[in-house]
């Protein structure tokens, strides 16, 4: 490490710089959707830390450059460096969109100041620190849903393809799935629960309402349900207890996927998978670890080692 920090900074100095996605709860927000940006020495001592506007890549490569410019200066000036040692910085990226590959071609063929870049998904980033740089698997599950295992420098994922298309173990999924429900009980076809009667308050108990809502509304509108779903099923809310098992289903067919590529350490991460861990069979619970690290500290692990790039630069 020392020879190749020698190699990218003449003054043996090698300023690592991350920038990852916000929480999941944050993810929910478009408008407050942006880039964390986190630095450390090359002896792992932090000096900054910053957070900017959107960094999803797909939103348009130059304002996702802006935004971790803007971040990376921020961060930089809190550690007393400034834009003259940008050439002494290897920049890890794990970020939105990273995985749609003509807009990691546009980003990455960008101009930037810093001694290089790698990019790659949030997920990646999420996994590589979870398991603190060793093999290992992570299953995402918030607003939508997504499996990952790293074995090596090969990668294999599993859903995430975005709702209302896959996504299964989400929360837009099973608000999905609770709305549906809830129209059946209004039809007299199920019970009415608690739960159902919520929902119809939030509607203004006008079957119209949700209707005309649906035709405009996003993945984070069905999982805002999330929370009341799961406080329902602690009191024993028949239509959350069904919501929440076929939830627990969904996310243990990802997790048995993942063990069959070789996944025996998964970590559980997002704001539905974080609570789920007691719907899940007992051997699927036997596979799950606490995360070490979050996606930061994960791309601070892949910076300045291009091999960790999603895509070839040569393909760019």
């Amino acid at each position: 490490m020392k020879a190749f920090n020698t190699a990218f900074a003449p003054d043996n100095k090698r300023y690592e710089c991350t920038v990852g996605n916000i929480s999941d709860e944050d993810c929910k927000k478009l408008e407050t959707l942006g880039i964390k940006v986190k630095h450390k020495d090359s002896q792992g001592n932090f000096l900054g830390e910053a957070k900017s506007g959107s960094a999803n890549i797909m939103l348009g490569a130059e304002i996702a450059m802006a935004s971790i410019l803007e971040s990376i200066t921020s961060a930089a000036e809190q550690g007393g460096l400034t834009q003259q040692d940008f050439a002494s910085m290897h920049v890890g990226l794990a970020l939105a969109g990273a995985e749609h590959k003509a807009s990691w071609q546009a980003f990455m063929s960008l101009p930037h100041p810093f001694a290089s870049m790698t990019l790659n998904t949030d997920a990646y980033g999420a996994c590589v620190g979870a398991h603190n740089g060793e093999d290992g698997a992570i299953m995402i599950a918030g607003t939508g849903s997504c499996g990952i295992y790293l074995k090596g420098l090969e990668q294999h994922v599993v859903g995430g393809r975005e709702f209302p298309i896959s996504d299964q173990g989400g929360g837009a999924v099973m608000g999905l799935r609770l709305v549906q429900q809830v129209l059946l009980a209004e039809d007299g076809i199920r019970e009415q629960t608690p739960l159902a009667q919520h929902v119809m308050a939030h509607f203004e108990n006008d079957v119209d309402n949700v209707v005309a809502w649906s035709k405009q509304a996003l993945p984070r509108d069905y999982g805002q349900f999330s929370p009341a779903i799961f406080q329902h099923a602690e009191q024993g809310d028949a239509l959350a207890i069904e919501m929440l098992k076929q939830t627990a289903a969904d996310i243990e067919m990802f997790l048995v996927a993942l063990n069959k590529r070789g996944a025996t350490r998964i970590c559980l991460m997002g704001s539905i998978a974080e609570r789920i861990l007691r719907w899940l069979s007992p051997p699927v619970q036997q596979w799950v670890v606490e995360p070490q690290f979050d996606a930061i500290e994960g791309a601070i692990m892949f910076a300045g080692k291009p091999e960790h790039n999603l895509y070839s630069l040569s393909a760019a």
